[in-house]
């Protein structure tokens, strides 16, 4: 007999990605090499914490990981996405209507500002894909 998952394998963990356009170019972020699917291209954000807010929760990584203070706007689209032998997780972004302060690269291998028509040439991570293609051509 199979062993059950518990309620919390199954819960989802939510995290939060910033879509920010400066000028019509888009801030991605790549990978660390070190990093689990590392040199990987995603969007600047992380896991939502215990009490935390889907904004809140951007606002401080986009200060953790850029050194950015942003102003966080709606919420542009949402899937779950489950990586083999992982927890499934919620992928939830949001449009970054404003910042203060220069980005800074804090923790990746990489940041670039690129043309909505050069994001599919870069290899985002798997669960980002459906949200980049749409973006690329111009859904978002």
């Amino acid at each position: 007999m199979a062993a059950r998952q518990s309620t919390a394998d199954r819960k989802p963990i939510v995290v939060v990605a910033a879509l920010i356009e400066r000028d019509g170019l888009f801030l991605i972020c790549q990978r660390h090499s070190s990093d689990s699917h590392s040199l990987k291209w995603e969007f600047p954000g992380g896991k939502v914490e215990s009490g935390e807010t889907h904004a809140g929760a951007l606002a401080r990584e986009l200060e953790e990981e850029l050194s950015i203070q942003a102003m966080v706007g709606r919420e542009l689209a949402r899937h779950e996405h489950r990586y083999r032998g992982r927890r499934p997780f919620l992928l939830v972004f949001l449009r970054v209507d404003r910042f203060s302060g220069e980005p800074h690269n804090n923790i990746f291998e990489d940041v670039r500002w690129v043309k909505r028509e050069e994001l599919s040439g870069y290899d985002f991570l798997e669960g980002d894909r459906e949200f980049v293609e749409a973006l690329a051509a111009g859904t978002y």
